[in-house]
């Protein structure tokens, strides 16, 4: 992408700005996982003192290693969490507001996954349960495996947003975005 993925920006603002904003208007804290170019990243924020910041040392081993190294820094008492990549910034509000709602009402071991015309998106959503079934993964899996093996007991929470779904992994991906081009 020539830049860091989290200072591309959408509507005025970084994807990382977003989606701090986005999910600080919902959960009681930020946490957000740097690795790759994490100084000129967080240098490049506006609402960096919105958000509290862990850095990934080995983030050349993939999205699992960054997960686990934030949900390793999260409170003890965390009653769960939301999670995303920084890569999905097109998410509403409304979506993030309904998912944290319903996570809410939930009794644990929950999961809570958006879904948009049949398909499963971001944020995900988990119990301390859970929090701790991914950070037990090896460095090898995916969290998805956890995700699937709880599936029959996941709330699914239908939206009306594509932006669940819309992953900005390159260029022409970035240029459909901003051109307000339809998700695939």
């Amino acid at each position: 992408m020539g830049r860091p993925k989290a200072l591309l920006e959408l509507e005025g603002e970084t994807f990382l700005d977003r989606l701090i904003g986005l999910l600080g208007a919902h959960c009681l804290s930020v946490l957000v996982v740097l690795g790759h170019q994490a100084e000129m990243v967080q240098a490049g924020l506006k609402r960096a003192a919105k958000a509290a910041f862990v850095l990934n040392p080995d983030h050349r081993r993939g999205q699992l290693s960054s997960l686990q190294c934030g949900l390793r820094a999260l409170p003890p008492d965390a009653d769960g969490v939301l999670f995303t990549l920084v890569d999905l910034p097109a998410v509403r509000p409304s979506t993030i507001e309904r998912l944290a709602r319903q996570a809410r009402l939930l009794a644990a071991p929950w999961l809570v996954i958006p879904r948009h015309q049949g398909r499963r998106g971001h944020p995900v959503g988990c119990s301390p349960e859970l929090i701790e079934e991914l950070i037990e993964l090896p460095v090898n899996a995916q969290a998805r495996a956890v995700v699937h093996r709880h599936l029959e007991r996941a709330c699914y929470v239908e939206v009306d947003d594509p932006g669940i779904l819309r992953d900005v992994d390159d260029p022409a991906a970035y240029q459909d975005l901003l051109q307000g081009s339809p998700s695939p």
